[in-house]
């Protein structure tokens, strides 16, 4: 069993935002283009992907299993494949592909890497927009855009009342879920909707204060959790707990917070509508 030590947490940083380059290639070209949409989902039901989905999951496995034959990888679109090694790369090549489909720059590209099973690196990349966060909670984290590298750092926001929240969409929300969305919405200063993971890296930039969602699956968010944390905010399912390698319990619930006590007052809003 190897050790992380900085020094090779740093040069998988390295690795990872050669990563995102290699997924830029692919979907940069696709986006406003014609992207080859596809609808995954069946019985009048939309759920779309695209070449970009499937064309820079295919470049991002590749240049793993080339530099990294030993590690697992576990991806929207391709599945599992080792996913109990020591490490694991986790990925959704294009979040948000609703809002990519609808030529929207919130779309995001999503690497995170798992160390004996916790998420230790991630980045949340925009391509057309030139943007990477990358970060760890032992490293820290960073905006990357061209030759520049600025730390990120979450903002203070202890009262909810202050606070810019988002989630996808409410209507992901089943009633219980919905009322308690309402509730913490209620007693928001702002609510933005349809941001998917770049709200999460908003929080990490000191814009946003707190994000919910619901029925996450690992590729969804393990990429953001080293990423906030490195930024000096958190990441908890609704009950407040830590969420580590498998997010997809408890319905996939998920809050993220730049400040314990915003989120804290967020939390007692979810209590009921907290699953598992």
């Amino acid at each position: 069993m190897s050790t992380l030590t900085h020094d090779r947490l740093r040069s998988l940083e390295d690795f990872i935002l050669r990563l995102n380059a290699e997924a830029a290639q692919v979907i940069l070209p696709l986006f406003r283009a014609d992207h080859g949409l596809e609808n995954k989902a069946s019985h009048g039901a939309f759920d779309p992907v695209t070449a970009a989905d499937k064309g820079a999951e295919a470049a991002i496995r590749q240049l793993i299993s080339k530099s990294f034959p030993d590690h697992g990888v576990i991806g929207e679109e391709y599945g599992q494949d080792r996913p109990d090694a020591e490490f694991v790369w986790v990925l959704d090549p294009v979040d948000g592909t609703r809002a990519f489909v609808a030529g929207l720059p919130v779309w995001t590209t999503l690497i995170g890497l798992r160390y004996q099973g916790a998420p230790v690196l991630g980045l949340i990349g925009q391509a057309y927009l030139d943007e990477a966060f990358v970060g760890s909670k032992a490293l820290g984290s960073r905006l990357i855009r061209g030759e520049s590298s600025v730390p990120l750092q979450v903002r203070a926001c202890p009262q909810l009342s202050d606070a810019v929240i988002a989630t996808t969409d409410p209507g992901l929300f089943d009633a219980h879920e919905a009322a308690a969305w309402t509730d913490v919405r209620a007693k928001s200063r702002l609510a933005r909707f349809g941001c998917d993971a770049y709200a999460y890296a908003m929080v990490a930039l000191g814009k946003m204060d707190l994000i919910l969602e619901t029925g996450l699956k690992s590729w969804d968010i393990e990429a953001a959790i080293p990423v906030i944390e490195g930024a000096g905010g958190i990441v908890s399912d609704w009950h407040g707990r830590p969420i580590g390698a498998t997010p997809a319990l408890a319905g996939g619930q998920m809050a993220i917070g730049g400040d314990q006590a915003c989120l804290e007052q967020a939390l007692a809003c979810l209590t009921q509508a907290a699953k598992g």
